[in-house]
């Protein structure tokens, strides 16, 4: 019999060891985005093209994944996930053309769809509901600590073995990673627990495994609520896949750094994000109890997170200093992991409880049809404009406008449908 401390400090444990690969096999195509323009003739637009591919395969497949990590649960759907992502990414390293390359990273964006829902779902099966801030920090921070590694070793083994090779040892990795979720993770019905263990986890009412079919699932989008976290995460995600995708490319296009200085530079702000994920899930916590409502304690901080996401971003595109611009694109990528965290944290709050991993997938897709526009848009105004300044300046305002609609358009819990209840 584990305690329950155990499966919770493991759970999070594999949930950042697939979490930093997953965003790992992300960054690599903004690592090597020159050396690739450059072997295959490819224009900034066509980067963009490239870039933003991924996402709207990503953020499409997350509306039927969320309903069947709640139906199949995390366990079975994460090991198919990565072991589709993975193969995914190796092809990335063997495509000879354009189109060949879009559809492998079509692929990459469906694989990669159920590791946050997955997450998200995780916290929800092992934590009780007023302490899930920290530990949804926690599983967040995978991102921000997998794109900070990416840049810098990602970066050595392009110069040293090519661009292609990058893609396939990463896919090779996930295997690996596959092997050892499969190996070390289990649902919570899979776990022997004592019985005061098991009342710390229990939900409010009972846990059929599926969670009420495509009618409940539907049904979500009759709600408000709904409709607030997938706007609200649109300008969040948008602002900070423009960092995710383009930082690189642009620490060596308008800062003039070459790729081995580019890739330590980018270390930094992302560094600075994993830092925002363990404070937001400590600090989302603490507002709870401050403001004495889940919903309200996750709000405001996403809220204040993404204004401040904006605010920081207009210097950093106008300042002339390179010591300047990234210490404010730091405090950018701190305060988007703030509120990313947030968000997630979120999704625990106001969401059903068989309902989580349907909700914060139908959140994300939101946030990734941001994503997916994120790097198309801003390679075709730096291509048209030569400069990043205009397209940095679209993100602040995309991620303003986004934190208005979650003040305004997210107030209250869903409740849940006779379905699921029953």
């Amino acid at each position: 019999m584990r305690s329950l401390t155990q499966v919770q400090r493991l759970s999070l444990l594999l949930l950042v060891v697939t979490g930093v690969l997953n965003y790992l096999d992300r960054s690599a195509l903004s690592v090597t985005n020159a050396a690739i323009r450059q072997d295959m003739g490819l224009s900034l637009g066509h980067m963009g093209l490239l870039l933003s591919a991924f996402s709207w395969s990503y953020a499409l497949a997350q509306l039927p994944i969320g309903g069947l990590i709640d139906r199949y649960r995390p366990r079975l759907m994460l090991t198919f996930g990565i072991v589709f992502w993975s193969v995914a990414q190796a092809l990335c390293g063997r495509v000879n053309s354009l189109a060949s390359f879009l559809g492998a990273r079509i692929l990459l964006g469906i694989g990669e769809s159920p590791q946050f829902p997955t997450a998200a779902r995780v916290v929800s099966d092992w934590f009780p509901l007023e302490k899930r801030g920290f530990p949804t920090g926690v599983f967040n921070s995978a991102s921000p600590l997998g794109t900070a590694i990416a840049p810098p070793v990602l970066s050595l083994m392009l110069v040293t073995w090519g661009w292609r090779a990058v893609f396939v040892a990463l896919g090779i990795a996930g295997l690996f990673v596959a092997v050892l979720w499969w190996s070390a993770y289990r649902n919570p019905d899979q776990v022997r627990l004592s019985d005061e263990a098991r009342a710390v986890i229990a939900r409010p009412e009972p846990a059929p495994k599926a969670s009420g079919g495509l009618k409940t699932w539907g049904r979500l989008f009759r709600h408000g609520t709904t409709w607030g976290m997938i706007f609200g995460f649109f300008g969040s995600v948008y602002l900070n896949w423009l960092y995710l995708t383009w930082l690189p490319n642009y620490l060596q296009m308008a800062r003039g750094m070459d790729t081995i200085h580019s890739g330590f530079a980018a270390f930094v702000p992302f560094f600075c994000g994993f830092i925002g994920c363990l404070v937001a899930g400590g600090l989302s916590d603490r507002l709870v109890r401050l403001t004495g409502s889940t919903v309200k304690g996750r709000k405001y901080l996403t809220i204040g997170a993404m204004f401040g996401m904006a605010a920081f971003t207009v210097p950093a595109a106008l300042v002339h200093s390179n010591l300047l611009a990234l210490i404010c694109i730091s405090a950018v990528i701190f305060l988007a992991n703030v509120a990313s965290t947030g968000s997630w944290a979120l999704v625990s709050a106001v969401a059903p409880p068989q309902q989580v991993a349907s909700l914060g997938a139908v959140q994300n897709f939101g946030g990734y049809i941001g994503g997916a526009l994120a790097p198309v848009v801003t390679g075709y105004i730096v291509q048209w404009t030569g400069s990043f300044v205009p397209a940095l300046l679209v993100g602040a305002a995309a991620a303003s406008l986004s934190a208005l609609v979650y003040l305004f358009g997210v107030r209250k819990p869903i409740v849940p449908s006779a379905e699921i209840q029953s």
